[in-house]
């Protein structure tokens, strides 16, 4: 609707917000009219190109939507059902876009009038807001509910009023509940914070030192950092939160209508009654900070007056002036202090090591660091000795109890406390060493940051204690820090200022349970209420951190809930001590201690939510909707209206940088064309490459099915090589792109230096897979699926629990890259800002940082622009759009001059995905009569003995040379039984010994196929590189779309021969069937089947000539051609027994190449042995013979190889009634026993199933009398009306035929 410029939007009702929205409507090129009556916002209106309506039917009058902003239910009978109303005005079918927070039951019910009137207009329900996060930056964000039909017609508007838009399908009403969950956390972040300002005042520590800290740490949230400096200014008034007060109890209302618990919303409210309930008249203009202070007992206000000074400043001084250490002493090597201990080793100290578990010691001792057996022989010798314990009662130990260090440390030595302990602990401590009379000093000095951090000596510390103290201890502070502290306030402060975090980090992950669990009991979508709070002022740090693990109900401990039981402890404590009453905390610490109760003390903190779950029997975790694909497509703005190619070529040009694609397996090629592809990368092949100057070339690493320490060598070993080539040639620049597993990037990036940004952006169009507001899907027919919950993320090896690429990031790195950190290009970006607001954005990224690439279509691709490097990781369409591919249609044999070849092409199937066994079984379905099947047993080759996987691999490699050199069109699959290790190694194992196997399969197959077809990413690599020895290959193009196509290079086995490399995820279930059938022999030869039904159409008979050798085999095909007659080669048992296997062959080759419909017969079977060996020798169908046997074994006999010549899809023909040419003696009566009883035949087709009978009418041997022949040919005539199956062929038995 956007581009048609006679769409009108109306608005009742002007505001801040509002206009914002029709200035973005009118850049989209509506036409925006609005009833408003403050003349101030109207001129503002004007001004934007808007036109004024001078009623409230006037504004609805011709709109396509009209969006009526409603602050009070009393409004609504007014607006919309007065005389004066809106409904007047409107067209039928209009839309509504209602703005406003009252409650859902009466949005619910003006749904419900609405529906009655003749009017007929559809509602949404519009929650707009302002998006606090650093992507959003204030730009509008709009959360919609309504019906689906409603939505549709919405969408469109919605989209470009909004940076981010959410959708949810169902009851109105949405809005008002979302408004409601994020109003819970400001409320709760609210009193917290004030909480812990209380706290830190009384504790002696500057208010606006722990801000500056805090703020920048884990205990931060928007209302801390947004409202803090109000209140410490004293800008905030007490009437200022009557508002919230009022608010929170609506939401406190709904939830006891619902008998859904809040206890920390409860408490918070009831703090903030107390509050603004303090002044009244003249004092309702008191600042709150007064009032707070009053009824904590804490003099904020001067405490937030008093000289500030800076702690890094401090700091800097401090590690300025430190003294020397030569050895430092470390007790507590868990995680965190064996990372801080082992970066002090590499920091070029010397470092000695206890901790109670041994082979932590051993490591230690491996890393460089020596060891001693107990915190006294740790102490000796020591300049400083570093406590990093879990505890008071553990840190009481190890310097006091026995073998403690506090005996053996030397005079004047000094201790760096830096457990999580409470102030006091630390208080008490630094006396009790004061009087032990040598000389020892204390610093205390908390740290923050995790294990990866420690390791890397980025860590924060919040140090206090001495001049003396800080000074000896300096250098270590420094070696482990980042961001360091000094916080005056002597012994105890650093841990004051941890404890406040640790208080604000531990209300925000409670606030965040008790909220997703009120979002989930108000029926919203929790993924979706996630997204909306993370955007808003109702987030925090630990919010967004935690969260996530909730809606994945993953409580794998990356913080134990029990160290919040211990942190909230100790800030309990220190309140009562302090005598500040701390309700939010004391609420937050019940809660914690619930859960540690209940038994969830050693999982992760945020399994605190099962608290709420279990009370309440809501289920936070949160799975993503499987959305339908054409609305999803629908509301996505218009693509950026220019096509980019013509830029892409000039920007190539004018830019020498060669894009060089490391691909993990051979289905990056998927979108290509006229590229090449190196499967080795030495020096000498690359300098060569480069020298032919190619806009693209891939190198195929084969590094899928290696571990993670090998993948990562093998691209350091490639990285290095095309750094060294390039340097040897003039003007050659490259870009990397990567499409492998993400911990490849370390590697890649430590040969070729930081990138300016990681670009992950995995659209691929022909694949299914596309990228929506960071959440990436793949198609399933007419449904987009989240990725996460698709077939390909529970691979065995490869992986993954998230479809938000942004907790994938975080999931794929170990939490390293957390999803906070990771930025991301929107569609709305790349549609209505085009190249150039996508370049602008991807140049301003922080340097080495990682962004995400929404994409929905081949023109929302983006190119890197300004002379930035970037390593990318995408999906196979991010190549064809980076260098300006143009697409062709798909290849085909004519195309490359092989149509008229007569060899049978090879496809080897190695993909376990359900999409491929679906392909495989479509595939057999369509193409199973011309199609010769082999199925390899993976159990044999995976689990069995070395001989049985020999003899498996030999018995197909043999079978397979046969086929193609009789012209028949090979299928090598692996059996469809998935078989899995216990881990992903074992399962990486099992996958090498299969793909290896397939390997020595067609390395073994000598004849060259006319194609060859490798289904799955692994199998494709392995077979190019190793069976077929391919060191570069061209990509001609694709078979089929998202199917690259490549020509073998001329060092391989087979040159030239097209290589079809068909990924497992790509592609319908017919697919696989469809490249085989365009890619398959021209054949002019029908089954037998089809033979006989021809026949019996056309009113002929249908020949079948005995030969027992090649010259006989051409002689039959000869005469048919002469007199363009189709025939049947038949193959007797005695023959097959002296010609063997290459007579079989010579019939079906003499057949394939025949230029009439020719099929080789196994004719007159008369052992199950013979019959069953002939089932895989290529016939086209087989007699059974069984004339000899009684009729009921003969119905047994022929029903067995019936059954299981059907499975292969051949014709069967079976006999009764035996005459051998020696009938001349017998009597009337034996003579005509021996032919086929018309009686016994009805029986015999209905039990066995076959398809043909072999019928006995006499004998044509010796002379005949002048009559000719004595044939009874009233028996044919009877038997054939007699058939009542589909399909049944009759077949007149000549014992011989003489001339």
């Amino acid at each position: 609707m956007a581009t048609d410029g006679d769409a009108v939007v109306g608005f009742v009702g002007l505001d801040d917000l509002s206009l914002d929205m029709a200035a973005s409507l009118l850049r989209a090129g509506y036409k925006v009219q609005a009833f408003e009556i403050d003349e101030t916002l109207v001129a503002k209106f004007l001004n934007l190109g808007g036109t004024r309506s001078a009623s409230l039917i006037e504004a609805g009058k011709e709109v396509a939507a009209l969006i009526v902003q409603i602050s009070h239910v009393d409004q609504i009978n007014d607006v919309f059902f007065g005389q004066q109303g809106v409904l007047k005005g409107l067209q039928k079918g209009a839309l509504i876009i209602l703005r406003s927070t009252i409650l859902p039951s009466y949005i619910q019910n003006l749904e419900r009038r609405l529906g009655d009137e003749d009017s007929m207009a559809h509602l949404i329900e519009a929650y707009v807001s302002r998006g606090f996060s650093e992507v959003l930056k204030g730009r509008t964000m709009i959360t919609s509910s309504g019906r689906s039909e409603a939505n549709a017609k919405a969408q469109p508007i919605l989209s470009a009023m909004s940076e981010k838009l959410f959708t949810f399908e169902g009851e109105v009403g949405t809005g008002s509940k979302i408004k409601m969950v994020n109003e819970l956390l400001e409320g709760i972040h609210l009193v917290a914070a004030l909480e812990a300002i209380s706290l830190c005042t009384q504790a002696g520590i500057h208010p606006w030192i722990v801000y500056d800290i805090i703020s920048n740490a884990a205990g931060n949230s928007w209302i801390f950092k947004n409202h803090i400096p109000q209140f410490l200014r004293g800008d905030t008034k007490v009437h200022s939160y009557r508002t919230v007060v009022q608010n929170l109890g609506i939401v406190l209302d709904t939830a006891k209508s619902l008998i859904f618990p809040l206890p920390l919303l409860s408490v918070a409210h009831q703090q903030l009654i107390l509050g603004s309930s303090y002044g009244q008249g003249d004092d309702s203009d008191v600042s709150f900070v007064k009032v707070w202070g009053k009824l904590l007992g804490a003099n904020i206000q001067d405490a937030a007056s008093a000289e500030l000074y800076e702690p890094e400043q401090l700091a800097r001084q401090i590690v300025g002036k430190s003294v020397v250490v030569k050895r430092i002493g470390f007790i507590g090597l868990g995680a965190m202090g064996f990372g801080m201990a082992t970066h002090l080793l590499k920091s070029n100290f010397c470092v000695a090591g206890y901790d109670v578990y041994k082979p932590t010691l051993t490591r230690f001792a491996n890393a460089g660091g020596l060891i001693g057996n107990s915190p006294a022989e740790t102490s000796k010798d020591v300049d400083v000795l570093v406590v990093m314990v879990t505890n008071e009662t553990q840190a009481e130990s190890v310097l006091y109890g026995d073998l403690g260090a506090v005996a053996a440390l030397p005079s004047g030595a000094s201790i760096i406390l830096s457990s999580t302990v409470s102030p006091a602990f630390v208080s008490q401590l630094e006396r009790r060493l004061q009087g032990e009379g040598k000389g020892l000093k204390l610093v205390d000095a908390p740290v923050s940051g995790g294990v990866k951090r420690a390791s890397e000596g980025t860590l924060t510390i919040m140090a206090s204690g001495t001049d003396e103290a800080l000074t000896c201890t300096g250098a270590v502070l420094s070696a482990l820090s980042e961001k360091l502290y000094v916080i005056r306030g002597g012994c105890g402060a650093g841990s004051g200022v941890k404890m406040i975090n640790q208080l604000l980090a531990g209300v925000h992950i409670a606030s965040g349970a008790e909220a997703m669990a009120f979002g989930a009991r108000l029926g919203l979508n929790t993924r979706m209420v996630f997204d909306f709070v993370k955007n808003s002022g109702g987030t925090s740090w630990m919010f967004e951190n935690r969260v996530p693990h909730m809606l994945d109900n993953d409580y794998t401990p990356y913080s134990a809930l029990d160290i919040f039981v211990k942190d909230l402890g100790i800030v309990c404590r220190e309140s009562s001590s302090l005598k500040v009453p701390l309700h939010i905390a004391t609420v937050a610490h019940q809660l914690f201690l619930a859960g540690s109760a209940a038994g969830w003390g050693r999982q992760d903190d945020a399994g605190v939510v099962k608290v709420y779950e279990t009370l309440t029997g809501v289920k936070v975790e949160g799975k993503l909707p499987v959305l339908k694909k054409e609305v999803v497509l629908q509301s996505l703005p218009p693509e950026w209206p220019l096509d980019p190619i013509d830029d892409i070529h000039r920007l190539n040009q004018s830019n020498s940088k060669t894009l060089v694609v490391l691909d993990d397996d051979p289905t990056g090629t998927q979108t290509v064309h006229d590229i090449e592809v190196l499967t080795e990368w030495s020096v000498e092949s690359l300098v060569e490459q480069f020298r032919k100057k190619p806009e693209c070339f891939f190198i195929l690493t084969n590094s899928r099915s290696l571990s993670s320490e090998k993948a990562s060598a093998l691209i350091k070993d490639i990285c290095g090589n095309l750094s060294i080539a390039a340097k040897s040639i003039e003007n050659i620049d490259y870009t990397v792109v990567l499409r492998g597993d993400s911990t490849l990037r370390d590697a890649a990036v430590s040969l070729l230096g930081e990138m300016d940004a990681w670009i992950i952006c995995p659209f691929f169009l022909q694949g299914g897979r596309y990228t929506v507001k960071d959440i990436h899907y793949v198609a399933d027919s007419d449904w987009l699926v989240p990725a996460g919950d698709t077939e390909f993320a529970r691979d065995a090896s490869f992986g993954y629990k998230s479809s938000n690429l942004r907790e994938w990031v975080e999931e794929k790195t170990r939490g390293r890259i957390p999803a906070s950190s990771v930025s991301s290009i929107s569609i709305n970006l790349l549609r209505k800002g085009g190249p150039d607001a996508v370049c602008d954005t991807l140049c301003n990224l922080q340097k080495g940082s990682t962004c995400i690439v929404n994409a929905a279509s081949d023109r929302d691709m983006a190119a890197e622009l300004r002379g930035k490097s970037f390593l990318c990781r995408t999906a196979a369409s991010f190549v064809s759009t980076r260098i300006g591919i143009i697409p062709k249609a798909p290849i085909l044999p004519k195309d490359l001059g092989i149509n008229k070849e007569r060899k049978g092409g090879l496809i080897v199937v190695g993909s376990y995905v359900p999409k491929t066994t679906k392909q495989v079984e479509e595939l057999k379905l369509q193409c199973g009569h011309f199609l010769k099947k082999l199925e390899v047993s993976v159990d044999k080759l995976a689990m069995k003995s070395l001989e049985e996987r020999e003899e498996e691999i030999n018995r197909v490699a043999e079978m397979a040379n046969l086929f193609i050199g009789a012209c028949k069109d090979t299928l090598i699959m692996t059996s469809r039984e998935l078989i899995t290790g216990k881990t992903a190694s074992e399962s990486l194992e099992i996958n090498f010994k299969v793909s290896s196997a397939l390997v020595e399969i067609v390395r073994r197959i000598s004849t060259r196929p006319r194609y060859i077809l490798a289904k799955g990413g692994i199998t494709s690599s392995d077979l190019a590189t190793k069976a077929l020895e391919a060191k570069c290959a061209k990509v001609v193009g694709q078979a089929l779309a998202g199917i690259p196509l490549w020509q073998l290079g001329p060092e391989s086995r087979h040159p030239g021969v097209p290589y079809i490399v068909f990924p497992g995820n790509v592609g319908d279930s017919k697919a696989l069937a469809d490249v085989v059938k365009s890619w398959a022999l021209p054949s002019r030869l029908s089954s037998t089947k089809e033979l006989l039904l021809n026949a019996e159409r056309g009113g002929y008979a249908v020949g079948a000539f005995n030969v027992y050798n090649m010259e006989g085999a051409e002689a039959v095909v000869a005469a048919a051609e002469e007199e363009n007659s189709p025939a049947i080669l038949q193959i007797h048992p005695s023959a097959l027994k002296q010609g063997g296997i290459p007579l079989v062959a010579c019939c079906v080759s003499a057949a394939e190449q025949a230029n009439v419909p020719i099929t080789v017969h196994f004719d007159h079977g008369t052992s199950k042995q013979e019959l069953v060996e002939a089932l895989d020798l290529g016939f086209d169908s087989l007699m059974v013979d069984g004339s000899h046997l009684s009729l009921k074994d003969n119905i047994a006999y022929t029903k067995y190889i019936s059954l299981l010549a059907h499975s292969k899809n051949m014709l069967v023909e079976a006999e009764l009634g035996r005459l051998s040419g020696t009938e001349d003696d017998l009597t009337v009566e034996d003579y005509e026993a021996r032919l086929t009883d018309v009686n016994q035949a009805e029986e015999f087709i209905d039990e066995t199933g076959i398809d043909a009978l072999a019928v006995c009418i006499g004998n044509v041997h010796g002379k005949y009398p002048a009559s000719g022949p004595n044939l009874r040919l009233d028996l044919l005539k009877v038997k054939y009306k007699q058939s009542n199956v589909s399909y049944f062929s009759v077949v007149i038995d000549y014992v011989k035929i003489e001339s």
